[in-house]
């Protein structure tokens, strides 16, 4: 039996269907998976915070020392500054310090009255210590200690200074060689000017001109103060007993070329 030319071309379309579908009906070829990227976590950072200046966290009060004996007579009173509000060791640096120029003092004028005589018809020995901050507001604490002692049978009373200057945040000392440049010549400029104020003075300077040379012993009482660096001159040092102890306030634009502009006194240069 003969096809006919529509079963035959119908025959054919199937055909060429059908090996498509073999072509397309193979077995299935996974894909290839490869393995996720990793994605870096995000470092969480903790809040950073500038730490308080110690200046704005602590007060400054005094302890008050004080003492009498007979035998020899003698009475004591004596005022220690003392920082409170914190525990931090530039602190206890500074309270530590305080304590001990006291205890120093205290000690020295305990030595001389146990030398002394009773005696009922002489006044007694005393010792008197009072201190005041000249330093602003601020970092830096510069401190004056006035010391009145009067050993039994003396003529009069003596009186001398002990200064101190701290710095808080570094919870050290400063010192004088610490506010100007290395190499300069601030303790010569430093003489020059009080030389020359205290010859305006009535208390026959000459006489004691030694005592301001440009030496390191004789400038270890200054200050600062906000109108300059004070200078003190404890008694007989520059003038005789009757004068008194003498005071020199140097501005600071006085200074200005040899302060270290990265130094303590950076915030003082005009």
């Amino acid at each position: 039996m003969k096809s006919s030319p529509e079963k035959l071309a119908l025959g054919i379309v199937f055909g060429i269907l059908f090996a498509t579908m073999l072509a397309c009906g193979g077995t299935p070829v996974p894909l290839q998976v490869t393995d996720t990227p990793q994605v870096a976590a995000t470092k969480v950072l903790s809040p950073t915070f500038t730490p308080i200046p110690l200046a704005s966290v602590v007060s400054l009060v005094t302890n008050l020392t004080e003492d009498s004996g007979k035998l020899p007579d003698y009475t004591l009173k004596a005022q220690t500054p003392f920082l409170q509000n914190s525990e931090d060791m530039r602190v206890v640096n500074f309270n530590n310090e305080m304590a001990l120029l006291t205890q120093e003092e205290i000690a020295s004028f305990r030595d001389n009255v146990a030398q002394t005589m009773p005696s009922p018809d002489i006044s007694g020995s005393f010792y008197e210590q009072q201190y005041e901050v000249l330093s602003p507001p601020g970092n830096l604490l510069s401190l004056k200690f006035q010391i009145m002692i009067y050993i039994q049978g003396a003529a009069h009373p003596g009186t001398h200074s002990r200064t101190v200057t701290y710095d808080l945040e570094a919870g050290s000392d400063v010192r004088l060689a610490d506010l100007f440049l290395a190499g300069s010549d601030y303790l010569e400029r430093i003489a020059n000017y009080c030389i020359a104020q205290l010859r305006t003075r009535d208390i026959d300077f000459d006489m004691f001109s030694s005592g301001a040379a440009p030496l390191p012993e004789n400038y270890g009482n200054w200050n600062i103060t906000p109108n300059g660096l004070l200078i003190t001159f404890d008694e007989y040092q520059v003038a005789a007993y009757a004068a008194g102890a003498q005071e020199v306030t140097i501005p600071f634009a006085e200074l200005q070329s040899v302060i270290d502009p990265q130094g303590p006194l950076a915030e003082f240069i005009p």
